[in-house]
């Protein structure tokens, strides 16, 4: 089998492409997968390093404000799509994937003008504009969520899959749980609030987090924090300014970026962040409460939405980015942690909306379009 498979930008975006990758190559040693993306995202470091061959076109995102830069950035995405059409042509794959993202618009595209297969996923519950455009185009459309379904009329074919992701719910023993809290310097017997705000950071949450501190607000729990590698060494000086040293703070272990997701997101209490799809997705599997303080500025405010699917299982809080404070936010995270019986309950709903079996079913949906 040989596939192409069309991911850029943001983990979001190319994680789940990884996966299918992985799963495509763990049912057949013997496909060729190629992924096509562009010289500018995280897809360059991401690719490769699972393994992956990665050819680059130029290709930019729809905008609907007229400028001189949106022109040329539809003339250079028009000449990408040419490019993209001799890519696809060489490399004749047998199905051709996108996950989400302006990228697909060239590679699926130029797939469906050389009659190939095509499928699209789409990770979040507010589809983005492009897939929009490309439900009614390609041959199947799988979702995260089932939100997103009533928002593709024009789609021929959508298959409810849920996002691949490598967090799942572990079941850590007491003795695990103690020893983790203990190697992170925090205590054995206080609530853990996980705090993050992608591989970026988010400065809001960041702002409102050093006032926490400053203030001692949170005596009754404990915070594990993770910055962003970019905004780590900023956050670090804004304390120094505080006479706060980052590795001495009552109850706060804040680190630059977390690589065992999976562990902490099960040894936490609660989860504060921000609501991309692959967050919501981890949080409903781990059966995590939650507050979701979503990025004001995502498009068509997808990770509102996003955030809506546990707020409307009653499985989460959503603080706006507006509205987000020391006060909105100590209080709501206050009145949660207060009542435990709620927050068990919170944490079941939340695993209501997680889908199993995920790269299953996807691989399902592949081998039907490639008559496997």
């Amino acid at each position: 089998m040989k596939v192409i498979i069309a991911a850029a930008q943001t983990g979001g975006h190319i994680n789940p492409g990884i996966a299918i990758a992985n799963k495509i190559k763990q049912e057949n040693k013997n496909a060729e997968i190629m992924f096509i993306g562009t010289t500018r995202g995280l897809e360059n470091d991401l690719v490769p390093r699972a393994g992956f061959e990665l050819k680059t076109i130029e290709a930019y995102g729809i905008n609907r404000k007229i400028s001189i830069e949106n022109i040329k950035n539809m003339l250079r995405t028009l000449r990408g799509f040419s490019e993209t059409k001799k890519i696809v042509k060489k490399f004749n794959p047998d199905i051709v994937i996108g996950t989400g993202g302006f990228i697909c618009g060239p590679v699926l595209l130029a797939a469906t003008k050389l009659k190939i297969p095509t499928m699209l996923h789409e990770s979040n519950a507010f589809p983005g504009v492009t897939t929009k455009i490309l439900s009614g185009k390609v041959d199947a459309v799988l979702l995260g969520f089932e939100d997103a379904k009533p928002r593709l009329p024009k789609a021929k074919k959508i298959v409810i899959t849920g996002t691949p992701t490598k967090v799942r719910k572990i079941k850590l023993s007491q003795m695990q749980k103690d020893k983790i809290i203990k190697e992170l310097g925090l205590r054995i017997d206080l609530p853990i609030v996980l705090i993050f705000g992608g591989s970026q950071g988010a400065r809001t949450i960041n702002s409102c987090l050093i006032e926490i501190i400053q203030k001692k607000s949170n005596s009754n729990y404990q915070i594990i924090w993770a910055s962003g590698q970019k905004q780590y060494d900023i956050i670090k000086n804004d304390l120094k300014e505080l006479k706060i040293d980052i590795n001495k703070i009552q109850n706060v272990k804040i680190l630059p970026y977390i690589y065992n997701m999976e562990e902490m997101m099960n040894l936490a209490d609660i989860v504060i962040s921000r609501s991309g799809a692959m967050t919501i997705t981890e949080i409903a599997k781990c059966g995590k409460p939650a507050i979701f303080i979503p990025f004001p500025f995502a498009t068509e405010n997808h990770q509102e939405y996003n955030a809506k699917v546990l707020e409307n299982v009653e499985a989460a809080k959503i603080i706006l980015d507006k509205d987000l404070n020391v006060e909105t936010l100590s209080n709501t995270l206050n009145e949660m942690l207060k009542d435990k019986v709620k927050l068990l309950e919170m944490g079941k709903n939340a695993e209501k909306v997680a889908i199993n079996n995920v790269e299953d079913k996807i691989y399902e949906e592949i081998k039907k379009l490639v008559k496997l």
